[in-house]
């Protein structure tokens, strides 16, 4: 199972966390000193968007009767991309309840 990826983006996601809290990079990340954080949810989204095609590409070939893909990669790679659609999901609804809280804030 490919987790190189997985541990990637936990580690893009540790350090965007780290930048927007104020606090400087922990010893072990390597984040870069003006981390732009639309430019990380955009590659977010992309790599979100490129599993789904990739999956859905893979399930068409499939679904044609190509010897070159099997059920098991298909249904790992349908799984893998519905897992990080969900992910993506959960971080839009965390970005709007702090929304809801900033805006909610007294001034």
């Amino acid at each position: 199972m490919e987790t190189r990826g997985i541990d990637q983006v936990l580690a893009e996601l540790r350090a965007t966390a780290q930048a927007a809290s104020g606090k400087p990079a922990g010893q072990g990340a390597a984040a870069a000193p003006g981390v732009d954080f639309s430019q990380v949810l955009k590659n977010a989204v992309d790599q979100v968007n490129q599993a789904q095609q990739s999956a859905q590409g893979m399930a068409q070939e499939f679904s044609a009767g190509s010897p070159n893909v099997n059920l098991q990669d298909v249904m790992v790679n349908l799984q893998k991309a519905n897992l990080s659609f969900q992910q993506m999901v959960q971080v839009r609804n965390r970005l709007v309840n702090a929304y809801q809280d900033i805006m909610n804030m007294p001034v």
